[in-house]
């Protein structure tokens, strides 16, 4: 793998954006901003960089090849003609993920399985044994990408997706991805140099994310490893100097205060071994306090809202009280801030009662919500 290579980083629907961004901050060549990802180029260090570093994006890619594909048949010859003795060996273990729309074939496990016996047959044919199939932790795991009977394959070098950092192990009613709430903050432009809080902070998610950037602390350092680290030709010497390149940028304390309440005593205690584990316990100030009672660090300042927004039949009636009490702390308690609200409900945004200066389109998995932005004065 030389010089010149592409990949592609994948991101969730509306992040796409935030994401180039972050690959343009780490000196990385953005070629093109597609839905769901951004295409770069540049060298394998490049691809392993962008794994560390990183805070939107879901997957780093290396794209192997395109084809035509509307029948099965096609789709194992055109991954069967990959060379996969460059990339796998008969003792390592293999995975294929398949993600398909507007295809022919219409069954994403099906294409999946027809792509790993073209893998495994070119390997046995090649070195006379067969790689073994582990779909939980493999060795190699292969991206299958089936749009308009059109297939692209590409090797996943992040292994376990770049949202699991490592630092959330119970996973709180509903919780927030990393990357999205990584993606938040981003949009709310907060450097670090003013007060951040958020007023409902459930297990701290957004406030960990929002100490990580702030302190230079790149998301990666925290992970177990990724996928390309098990990969033959990985130069264990380059990806030590980056990992020492990475930890040597972290800054030891910030200027802007990061202000985290939460009614939940439990959520506060999960909030706590979280930043705990992502190393950025002292960067935070939590505290149990009722919504009402919340009064931010004097402003200006940011402030970040995920609050609850009723998905199932007759909660988002019983919310409008919730959205009605927010409006009138940020109204009456925080004049000097800009506030952004992540909400997949319209209903309950109104109730606010104040107008958005600008809305953003993010999806929460597959839930279509709006970061809504008020300028408080």
């Amino acid at each position: 793998m030389g010089v010149g290579m592409e990949f592609f980083a994948t991101a969730g629907k509306g992040v796409e954006e935030v994401l180039a961004g972050e690959l343009r901050g780490l000196g990385i060549a953005v070629a093109a901003v597609e839905s769901g990802g951004v295409r770069f180029t540049g060298e394998i260090a490049d691809c392993w960089r962008a794994n560390l570093w990183l805070r939107s994006a879901s997957r780093v890619l290396i794209p192997l090849a395109a084809f035509p594909c509307s029948t099965p048949q096609e789709l194992y010859d055109g991954v069967r003609a990959i060379s996969w003795s460059r990339y796998l060996t008969p003792a390592m273990t293999l995975a294929v993920d398949c993600s398909l729309r507007e295809s022919a074939l219409t069954h994403s496990g099906f294409a999946a399985l027809k792509a790993k016996d073209a893998i495994v047959d070119e390997i046995r044919d090649r070195c006379g044994s067969r790689p073994n199939v582990d779909t939980r932790d493999p060795d190699l795991r292969v991206n299958l990408h089936l749009v308009k009977n059109r297939c692209t394959v590409s090797l996943d070098s992040s292994g376990t997706p770049l949202d699991r950092r490592g630092y959330r192990l119970e996973r709180t009613e509903a919780p927030l991805r990393e990357t999205l709430a990584a993606a938040l903050v981003e949009l709310s432009d907060w450097d670090g140099t003013v007060p951040l809080a958020d007023p409902m902070c459930g297990s701290g998610t957004i406030l960990i994310e929002a100490a990580l950037k702030a302190g230079r602390r790149a998301p990666g350092l925290l992970r177990k490893g990724f996928g390309f680290q098990r990969w033959p030709g990985f130069d264990p010497s380059l990806w030590g100097d980056l990992v020492a390149a990475a930890r040597a940028e972290a800054l030891p304390s910030l200027t802007g205060k990061i202000v985290g309440c939460d009614r939940s005593a439990p959520a506060l205690a999960v909030a706590r071994q979280n930043a705990r584990r992502a190393g950025v316990e002292g960067l935070l100030n939590l505290a149990q306090r009722e919504l009402r009672d919340f009064a931010p660090p004097p402003g200006p300042g940011v402030l970040l809202f995920n609050p609850p927004y009723g998905q199932r039949l007759g909660e988002e009636e019983a919310l409008k009280p919730l959205y009605r009490q927010i409006g009138d702390v940020m109204k009456q308690r925080c004049t000097g801030y800009t506030a952004y609200l992540l909400t997949g409900s319209q209903e309950l945004s109104k109730c606010v009662g104040l107008r958005a200066s600008r809305r953003f389109v993010l999806f929460n998995g597959p839930i279509e919500c709006r970061l809504l932005k008020y300028e408080l004065y």
